[in-house]
């Protein structure tokens, strides 16, 4: 195994058998059953003895129209990983440095690490906020080809504000990239930013808004010469048939999705109330989550305390930042109910 890798330890998120599963950040709902039944019959006409359309261009000229950019400035892989691993490998690598403002999504310095790249970390004010005299010194000190901004973050739920973006943006050496695999539920998005002339990339997922985890389909939008480059690196056919199928039909369901997301953004806004009426600290979310901390309970013994009631969210509290810290994503009205009032028992 390679020297710089064997300190490395891989991404976990334990999966056990639970009545209400509130821990992934997945969509409560399945896909429509229309989007089922379409999927079907597309999938019994696919000639499986030929290699699957190596460019997607169905598929990018959905997404291209979903957002009104050009085929030309998006680019698919196995979900959103994949996306910003290929970003990564083109952009990042050794003698290069990527920086990131913890606490934030873990894959990104972990997956710039695997490419041999850097990793320089900001720290993010107390509030979880970006600190831009931090964000200042560490792009002036460390000088990064890549620099990754999650709005809404994971785990904190924060939605950077645009100000902070642009002055971000207009401030990196490289590349900024602004991973919105929860922006659907936030109240702008880094989108409006895109132009050709400006190193931007906004990373997006279908596992949320679109109900379609299982089938791991991701994308980026950026300018033309960046998405050229990314074609150049990513593996021949990384996209299979039926993952090219499944999205483009994903994407005749907008109204379905959009209704989706208004639901999770109502339950989110009343769980963030209820559980602010109980002696528990509530972080601000534009994301299908909510990351709060116990002040009465341990958070580490309300995690367990509600899985021993079949309940299963994401225990944060080992996290750097995070301490005592838990969060649960937005689920089903029942599921949320249930949540609810095994909170109101444990936490006290």
């Amino acid at each position: 195994m390679r020297d710089d890798l064997r300190a490395l330890e891989g991404y976990h998120s334990p999966q056990v058998q639970v009545r209400v599963r509130l821990n992934t950040n997945e969509s409560p709902f399945p896909p429509p059953a229309a989007w089922r039944d379409a999927f079907a019959a597309e999938l019994s006409r696919v000639e499986w003895h030929r290699y699957p359309d190596r460019a997607a261009h169905l598929l990018r000229e959905g997404i291209a129209d979903l957002h009104g950019v050009l085929p030309e400035q998006v680019f698919a892989a196995n979900g959103s990983n994949e996306v910003l691993q290929t970003l990564l490998l083109t952009y990042a690598g050794p003698g290069r440095t990527v920086a990131t403002f913890e606490p934030t999504y873990q894959l990104h310095g972990h997956i710039a690490r695997l490419t041999g790249a850097t990793v320089a970390e900001g720290e993010r004010a107390d509030d979880f906020t970006l600190d831009m005299a931090e964000v200042s010194r560490v792009i002036a000190d460390a000088r990064p080809t890549v620099t990754f901004l999650c709005s809404p973050n994971n785990p904190t739920g924060l939605e950077e504000p645009e100000s902070k973006v642009r002055e971000v943006l207009a401030q990196v050496p490289g590349m900024l990239v602004v991973d919105e695999a929860y922006g659907q539920f936030a109240g702008w998005s880094a989108l409006s930013l895109l132009d050709e002339d400006v190193p931007l990339v906004i990373s997006r997922t279908f596992s949320k808004t679109w109900s379609m985890a299982g089938t791991r389909l991701g994308y980026l939008v950026a300018p033309t010469w960046v998405v050229a480059e990314l074609d150049k690196v990513v593996l021949p056919y990384h996209l299979d048939a039926a993952k090219q199928i499944a999205g483009r039909l994903a994407l005749t369901f907008v109204d379905e999705m959009e209704a989706r997301v208004q639901f999770v953004v109502s339950e989110r806004e009343r769980l963030s109330i209820a559980m602010s009426a109980m002696p528990i600290d509530v972080f601000p979310s534009g994301a299908n989550f909510i990351l709060f901390r116990p002040r009465a309970v341990e958070g580490r013994a309300v995690w367990q305390r509600l899985l021993d009631r079949s309940i299963l969210i994401r225990d944060c509290s080992g996290w750097p930042r995070l301490s005592g810290c838990l969060r649960v994503t937005i689920g089903t009205r029942e599921e949320n109910d249930e949540f609810l009032s095994a909170l109101s028992e444990v936490a006290r």
